[in-house]
């Protein structure tokens, strides 16, 4: 997508941005992917109102076959996996022994592989973990980056625009709540805590209906004739700016961007749709559970409102969040939004008040109430 008509790399204004192929990626021939095509506003407000195509085939994608992978990703990672479905997706997190996030990702099921897609840069941490705890189980993690590409159709009409490819009634995500502090033990069901619907796309690889939207899998060489297909239907494009203006608003953090080396679960409200708090034992689980119990994670994820007025450029991720002359927290993604102006997300300490006069570098922040 980054031949289209006025498509902007997003490695061409930022050399540094996380959100290129990796070295590997990139020599094997996956492409930059698109910041904007000329107006990241407008496109922005397509994803609000109707559906625009995003490129996200920067994404690592790794693919798990064998007879033993549901009950082998289910021991290692913090998501209920070990019935899950043919066609069928969720979310699921790599810990720390001492519970720190670690890697993050999205997962979809169609009977014979399980697929996970991930971070850019992260591809190599993760395959490089499950690789290591493979033993004599019966799976073959391997990096499918090369070969497939991750697009995503985002915005309300989403499940309509997958219909022109063949796909039709993908199901809302099915979310289970959250249960309270020291709840009763079987009250959390024995499946995946978010349930995602995924369908095979007649052209291969799958389309999966998510939080924002529907992603679609499909072979690198098949990718040009999708982006073809759905354009052809009406469907326009969007750069990776306004996706990212879209998640900062819907408040779903990005593992490495918006969190930190100290990051656990609960502070970044992954929680509810990355970890079961009643599967057996798994890498990092004595934090999740005593985090839980006590029910007051030491930092919390939040929406802050930047004045924009002493600079119109967002704050880099990392950057302090300060009260009084003293750190209390840390920028994430920071993004202009074509209605709420700059907004960014950022984890502070839970004892800081929702109305505490707040800065960012010399920027006035503010709380989202």
């Amino acid at each position: 997508m980054i031949d289209i008509a006025g498509a902007v790399s997003v490695e061409s204004i930022d050399e540094a941005s996380r959100d290129q192929p990796e070295p590997a990626h990139a020599a094997a021939g996956v492409r930059p992917v698109a910041a904007h095509y000329g107006d990241p506003l407008r496109e922005q407000r397509t994803l609000e109102t109707a559906v625009g195509l995003v490129d996200r085939s920067h994404r690592g994608v790794i693919a798990v076959p064998g007879e033993e992978r549901l009950g082998w990703l289910h021991t290692l990672t913090t998501q209920h996996l070990a019935e899950l479905p043919a066609w069928q997706g969720t979310e699921l997190l790599v810990l720390s022994p001492h519970g720190h996030v670690e890697q993050h990702a999205m997962v979809a099921e169609d009977g014979g592989t399980t697929w996970l897609d991930t971070e850019p840069g992260d591809t190599g941490g993760l395959l490089g973990y499950l690789e290591r705890m493979r033993f004599f189980s019966k799976v073959e993690p391997r990096d499918v980056t090369p070969d497939h590409a991750l697009l995503a159709l985002v915005g309300p009409a989403a499940v309509e625009a997958a219909a022109t490819l063949g796909v039709s009634g993908l199901a809302d995500p099915d979310v289970l709540e959250v249960p309270g502090p020291k709840f009763r033990a079987g009250s959390v069901p024995p499946r995946p805590t978010v349930r995602y619907d995924v369908r095979p796309l007649p052209v291969g690889g799958w389309a999966r209906r998510g939080p924002l939207g529907v992603d679609l899998l499909v072979a690198r060489d098949t990718m040009g004739q999708v982006v073809t297909d759905l354009r052809a239907a009406g469907v326009p494009v969007a750069g990776l700016w306004a996706y990212e203006a879209v998640r900062v608003g819907a408040r779903r953090p990005r593992v490495g961007v918006d969190t930190d080396h100290r990051t656990i679960p609960a502070e970044v409200d992954l929680v509810g749709p990355a970890v079961h708090l009643e599967k057996g034992c798994y890498r990092g689980q004595e934090t999740v559970a005593r985090v839980h119990n006590m029910g007051r994670p030491p930092r919390r994820l939040v929406l802050l409102h930047l004045d924009g007025v002493t600079t119109d450029e967002p704050p880099s991720a990392g950057t302090p969040v300060m009260r009084e002359g003293r750190a209390v927290g840390f920028v994430g993604t920071a993004v202009h939004h074509h209605e709420l102006g700059q907004i960014a997300l950022a984890v502070v300490k839970r004892n800081v008040p929702d109305d505490a006069r707040l800065l960012v570098g010399e920027t006035a922040a503010m709380i989202d109430r």
